[in-house]
């Protein structure tokens, strides 16, 4: 049964307005948060931006303050009146730029949760928060585009169309994917296997790429892995291998239908639809950070294959095992994170609710 979210006469201007003006306010304030944010860090020399465990120059910390302003900027523009000398395709790409440009600077929050679940800490709490930041800035901005865009044009803020009377805000029924997409999903749910494969067969005790899973546990503790981490070890299940599990189930859940209502074990929610912000919210960071991580590091092993770079061998006996090793790890992620990329728009797509007119037909 289609499930009926908001009944409203969604063509009101007063209604455009409201929900123009609580989506534009609300990315002033992280603008004016953020800028803020990055203004202290700048003055105070704490680092924002990392490559790995290593702090880049304080000096990238201006950069914060350089998307804050122009957020600021075209945000409050699209709240005052002077906002409308603006043409409305400058606030359009504005936006769309700060958009993308926040996106990069999210980069590497997947990793920041998923050391902060195993490790109940971050390598920098001031580089997760500038993450968690710019993150959220992606959401209000496009939130801020959205209401712009209906705002300026007089169309609806969530289908995009133009009304002339009374709507209901409904949700389709579950269905699958596409048949393309479905392939995708397929395969890179399968580019995990040989992976968690390698992961297991550590953590069971054995032997690969000259490795053993007694030295591999000695170098997680040499490392400083947490409890957690390594008492899942010790009883033969790897951390990571378990969220290889984890992610394709969300693969999966994201191009068949089940995704979209919760199972009859649930049963408090039994039949009810899932919200779409629970699996969209780690597939969308997933995809942002697997597809580009993994891509660049496949790109890596390749150009190590054909003898263009050295692959370094790290705690590995040869180059040749590393070698092997980052195929199986970045390999998979590479696949996996462009095969989630698709499964998370086609679930957006699929799941965008309609809008319908409430009005009853008149019989002809």
């Amino acid at each position: 049964m289609t499930e009926i979210a908001r009944t409203a006469d969604v063509s009101s201007p007063g209604r455009r307005r409201r929900r123009s003006s609580w989506t534009g306010y609300a990315a002033f304030g992280w603008a004016v948060v953020y800028g803020t944010f990055g203004l202290v860090s700048a003055l105070t020399g704490t680092a924002l931006f990392y490559r790995a465990t290593e702090p880049l120059p304080v000096g990238l910390n201006w950069a914060v303050v350089a998307v804050a302003v122009p957020a600021a900027t075209a945000t409050l523009a699209g709240l005052r009146p002077w906002g409308r000398r603006i043409p409305r395709p400058v606030l359009s790409v504005t936006l769309a730029g700060l958009c993308v440009v926040c996106g990069l600077a999210a980069f590497g929050l997947l990793m920041d949760v998923i050391t902060l679940v195993f490790n109940q800490t971050v390598d920098s709490w001031t580089a997760t928060g500038n993450r968690a930041l710019a993150a959220s800035g992606v959401v209000l901005l496009i939130a801020t585009a959205r209401s712009h865009r209906s705002s300026a044009y007089g169309t609806c803020p969530r289908c995009g169309a133009v009304h002339t009377s009374s709507t209901a805000r409904r949700r389709p029924e579950p269905t699958a994917a596409p048949r393309r997409v479905r392939l995708l999903a397929y395969a890179g749910a399968a580019a995990f296997l040989p992976y968690a494969a390698m992961k297991t067969t550590w953590a069971l005790g054995g032997t690969f790429a000259g490795v053993s899973g007694a030295q591999m546990l000695a170098t997680a503790e040499r490392n400083g892995a947490s409890g957690v981490w390594l008492t899942l070890a010790h009883w033969g299940v790897d951390a990571t291998a378990l969220l290889a599990a984890l992610g394709v189930f969300l693969i999966l859940g994201l191009v068949r239908p089940w995704g979209q209502v919760f199972p009859r074990w649930t049963l408090a929610l039994r039949g009810r639809r899932v919200p779409r912000w629970l699996p969209l919210t780690p597939a969308l960071i997933g995809a942002a950070t697997l597809a580009p991580y993994g891509t660049v590091g496949a790109v890596y092993a390749a150009l190590g294959t054909v003898g263009v770079v050295t692959v370094s061998r790290g705690d590995l006996p040869t180059p040749g095992d590393a070698l092997l090793v980052t195929w199986f790890g970045l390999g998979a992620f590479a696949v996996y994170g462009i095969a989630l990329s698709a499964a998370a728009w086609s679930y957006l797509r699929r799941t965008q609710p309609v809008c319908a007119s409430t009005e009853a037909e008149v019989p002809s």
